[in-house]
């Protein structure tokens, strides 16, 4: 009776020290034996080869070729006409010499825009063209955010990965222990204790096929936006030869006072910031464009204007005689005086368009605002987890762990509190490293309207009074 009990012991104390070692954080240099070899992908150079990569970017260069070369050309202006014929030649005997009217006649004419359309055309599409670089800024930005995103959901699914995988090797060897208990009949492991050991290492299992998906998704999104560099390359994604460091970035928030101290939301506080957006100063831009519409809708009011010359050359008459050759001058002009139903619709026209672009910006603005407040609020609710996770929760799941285990090898647990109260400090892990991730994808999004300081822009831009 005594050597059973001096048997159980020693196998109490085992299993003990088979949890304690299993569990423990592993070194630097395991990890990163652990990791597949391959091609180190970090954040920063995902996103410069998302950026080099971006067909988007080209295809707006061009629109804003074409929009160079449109304004280059709205300034010429039109084709002078060239008229040549024959006049009054008569039909008895198609005699160019028989009538003193009969001319060969050669004319040009050049037509005048009216006012100052050239100039307002020109300046006009100037104007659209500039808001191209602010869309590509703007683009650049957004690209940012959405990379870092995917790149941060791979790498939360790869860590946690890691902190499973080494869980796993511990409930591996707690079937294994289990299991040799039941057979030997020693302690008090029951069959239902086998069971459970079992049943988690299958859900761990479970969770860890759940997470390969999610990081192939993550990467597979990814590969969107870095493909056409990797082939260059000879990179294979995959997860061979492909790997994320295996520590996390450092993100810091752009202009962290604006978010201290706020009990409210403050609008005011960031308009400046919001207003020198590269999405927001492109509206501007094309609010300026729209305004030279309007100018250029009331130069209808004025007449165009043309002017015409012409020479006509006669021939002889029928004596031989010479006869004098004529010159032709002349001016020409429409008069816009119908005006009610042409005009001035459409000055109403592009009048109606100007004030639809600035709704355009306010909404902008008013959907950056809440975007802002949504994410400022999120980020202080996960700065106070991560702060409560770090100074209590851990330590206090830890030391549960502990607890059940100690009361179990002193024959005064069960088995399956010590099952859950490992489950529960790993959840714990992985809680904690959502919770970081969620944190730094805030902060992505935060950056992403502080893409420009206000002390750097021109203020003066249209639609300020919005």
């Amino acid at each position: 009776m005594k050597a059973s009990s001096k048997s159980r012991l020693r196998l109490k104390h085992w299993l003990a020290m088979l949890v304690i070692s299993v569990s423990l954080p592993l070194s630097a240099s395991e990890k990163n034996q652990m990791l597949p070899s391959g091609e180190l992908l970090t954040m920063a150079r995902a996103i410069n080869i998302a950026h080099h990569n971006d067909p988007w970017l080209s295809g707006n260069a061009l629109r804003q070729q074409s929009l160079d070369s449109q304004s280059i050309a709205s300034a010429t202006l039109p084709d002078p006409m060239v008229s040549v014929g024959l006049a009054n030649l008569p039909v008895d005997g198609f005699d160019f010499n028989q009538e003193g009217m009969t001319q060969f006649k050669v004319g040009i004419a050049q037509r005048f825009p009216r006012g100052d359309s050239l100039a307002l055309q020109q300046k006009r599409l100037a104007t659209q063209s500039s808001q191209h670089p602010l869309l590509g800024e703007n683009r650049k930005a957004r690209v940012a955010v959405t990379v870092a995103q995917l790149w941060l959901e791979a790498f939360r699914a790869q860590k946690s990965i890691e902190l499973i995988e080494n869980d796993r090797e511990l409930f591996e060897h707690l079937v294994d222990v289990v299991q040799l208990s039941y057979s030997s009949a020693l302690g008090r492991t029951r069959q239902q204790d086998l069971v459970r050991a079992q049943l988690e290492l299958t859900r761990l299992e479970d969770r860890l096929t759940l997470l390969h998906q999610q990081q192939e998704a993550a990467l597979s999104r990814l590969r969107e936006w870095l493909g056409p560099e990797l082939s260059a390359n000879s990179v294979t994604w995959g997860h061979s030869n492909f790997t994320l460091p295996d520590v996390l970035p450092t993100i810091e928030l752009k202009y962290p006072a604006l978010f201290e101290d706020q009990s409210t939301f403050q609008p005011q506080r960031f308009m400046p910031y919001l207003k020198a957006h590269p999405a927001i100063k492109s509206l501007d831009q094309k609010i300026n464009a729209s305004s030279l519409g309007i100018e250029l809708a009331k130069q209808k009011y004025k007449p165009q204007w043309g002017v015409n010359a012409s020479y006509g050359y006669r021939g002889d008459d029928p004596m031989g005689n010479s006869r004098a050759d004529f010159f032709s001058v002349g001016v020409t002009f429409d008069l816009p005086i119908f005006t009610s139903n042409r005009q001035d619709k459409m000055v109403q026209s592009a009048i109606a368009d100007t004030e639809a672009v600035k709704t355009e910006k306010w909404l902008a603005l008013r959907k950056m605002l809440a975007t802002l407040e949504t994410d400022s609020a999120r980020l202080a609710r996960l700065d106070q987890r991560l702060y409560l996770y770090h100074s209590r929760l851990l330590q206090e799941m830890h030391e549960q762990a502990e607890a059940s285990l100690t009361a179990y090898t002193n024959d005064d647990g069960d088995f399956s509190e010590v099952v859950r109260a490992r489950i529960a400090e790993l959840n714990a892990r992985i809680d904690v490293l959502k919770i970081e991730i969620d944190r730094l994808k805030t902060v992505v999004n935060l950056n992403y309207f502080f893409t420009q300081n206000p002390s750097q822009t021109d203020n003066n831009s249209a639609g300020e009074t919005l």
